[in-house]
């Protein structure tokens, strides 16, 4: 069974940065699109970016643009959420997932049902 693992959460200062790392055990991710995606307490689960895995096409949440960077080491098999100038409204659990993703098609935050396997999620504090 493929699973997922996210990393690289903890507390931070708002303003302050975190690099989220997801780890899969599939033997590729080429024809995927990985996604990661929070929820914050008492609130549904929101898209934050994505890409696709074969050609780097990538989207992002209107909140977290330009604070944010998708990546993917193709070597490692990973994929990065670069997050900078943190804000409280940010705290929640990360989640990576992934699903069925073509070359040269777009991949869509907000599109969580093309997304089917799912990490458990690391926790991020923004303090104020």
């Amino acid at each position: 069974q493929v699973q997922l693992v996210e990393s690289g959460g903890g507390l931070v200062q708002s303003g302050g940065s975190l690099n989220l790392s997801c780890a899969t055990s599939e033997y590729s991710l080429d024809y995927r699109a990985v996604g990661w995606f929070r929820q914050a307490p008492g609130k549904e689960r929101e898209g934050v970016s994505c890409i696709n895995y074969s050609d780097g096409k990538t989207d992002y949440a209107d909140s977290v643009a330009g604070r944010f960077t998708i990546s993917k080491d193709k070597n490692k098999k990973m994929v990065y959420l670069q997050m900078n100038m943190l804000k409280p409204e940010d705290a929640a659990v990360y989640f990576c997932a992934t699903g069925i993703k073509l070359p040269g098609f777009e991949c869509y935050v907000n599109r969580q049902w093309e997304y089917n396997t799912w990490g458990q999620g690391t926790q991020v504090t923004v303090a104020t």
